[in-house]
């Protein structure tokens, strides 16, 4: 049985008829046998993320959140900041893979992505910058396999049930 996947896009100029990147992470999160417990649109603001986040990681119904967009250098960008306080536990190699991968297809711009994971009452939490590309990336060459109990030598999914331990 797969997780319950809940999906914030943060932005201030995306709708959910305009969010590409949304889009793809709910068909390929589905596609790999998860389900979506909910999926909604959230401006640039620090403190409406967070008391979106915030919901979702108090809701035992919720494995695992995915956040897209917010994670640049620009004045409105705070996801990071946003999100790295609720978190009980950062898992660090996260960004470090995500940028490594992502270097592969945009150079030395993978700087400028401060994505991160980690945990929150129990809850697996990642944030991902909001194109395409990345959310791809992401979830292709990361989130999938970690989130798939089957995969070796271990995986997050497997971990699910001692997180609060």
């Amino acid at each position: 049985m797969g997780l319950a996947v809940a999906l914030l896009t943060i932005s201030d100029t995306r709708t959910l008829a305009e969010d590409a990147s949304g889009d793809q992470l709910q068909i390929s999160l589905e596609a790999s046998g998860h389900r979506l417990h909910e999926r909604t649109i959230c401006p640039d603001d620090r403190y409406r993320i967070r008391a979106e986040l915030s919901r979702w990681i108090a809701d035992p119904a919720v494995d695992v959140v995915i956040t897209s967009g917010g994670t640049g250098l620009t004045g409105r960008d705070g996801s990071p900041e946003a999100v790295s306080p609720l978190l009980d536990k950062t898992i660090e190699g996260f960004g470090e893979l995500f940028r490594m991968l992502s270097f592969e297809h945009i150079g030395t711009s993978s700087l400028q992505s401060r994505c991160l994971a980690g945990v929150a009452n129990g809850t697996f939490v990642f944030v991902l910058p909001g194109s395409l590309d990345a959310v791809t990336t992401a979830w292709e060459r990361l989130i999938r396999s970690q989130l798939d109990v089957e995969t070796r030598p271990c995986n997050l999914a497997q971990l699910r049930s001692r997180l609060k331990e």
